[in-house]
């Protein structure tokens, strides 16, 4: 039942942000896009550091977002957080595709039905893929993630610094708690 009622919130999301964008000046269509992107390179699990909080994410920590080809330009997305006010994890899972194989680095994802959001990876550690920073199609959502739970504080302050240069609010950032203590 809890991860119908998560279903629904990201479904009614993606519909909100396709429908009524943001009243902030930032357009994210036209920030520019990772160069190079290379989706298999991009696959296996991420850790959420820092969001900007949503009713669909708003109580989880440590969260991770798994990425898992299913066929070529075809992902399987698995995100999982834990909720520590009702003490269990909560998943919601969906699927990714690349639209526009000439800008691999915008992805549209929908976790219901035909409802897609784009997802746009705007930051990219290109060597290694140790880290990103991700948008939608409106400036009220970012991401920033990580390979592990948690991330140097001097590039975290970078990426925030970029963030902010690029437009957003980054006083809205949320740093998510990646080493909780739980009993399972």
């Amino acid at each position: 039942m809890q991860f119908i009622k998560f279903a629904v919130s990201v479904m009614l999301l993606s519909m909100l942000m396709i429908t009524c964008g943001s009243s902030r000046q930032l357009n994210t269509k036209d920030l520019d896009l990772v160069e190079g992107f290379n989706l298999d390179r991009y696959l296996g699990t991420w850790y959420e550091i820092a969001r900007f909080q949503h009713r669909f994410e708003k109580d989880l920590e440590m969260v991770t977002a798994t990425y898992e080809l299913l066929e070529p330009g075809k992902v399987r997305v698995i995100n999982r957080g834990y909720n520590p006010g009702k003490g269990k994890w909560e998943d919601a899972k969906g699927r990714a595709w690349v639209p526009d194989p000439s800008q691999a680095a915008r992805l549209k994802v929908s976790f219901f039905l035909f409802f897609a959001a784009d997802y746009r990876v705007i930051a990219l550690d290109q060597e290694n893929y140790s880290y990103a920073m991700v948008t939608s199609g409106s400036p009220d959502y970012l991401w920033i993630l990580s390979r592990t739970p948690e991330m140097n504080p001097q590039l975290y302050m970078d990426l925030v610094d970029y963030a902010r240069e690029l437009g957003f609010d980054t006083s809205q950032l949320y740093k998510v708690k990646q080493n909780l203590q739980i009993s399972e």
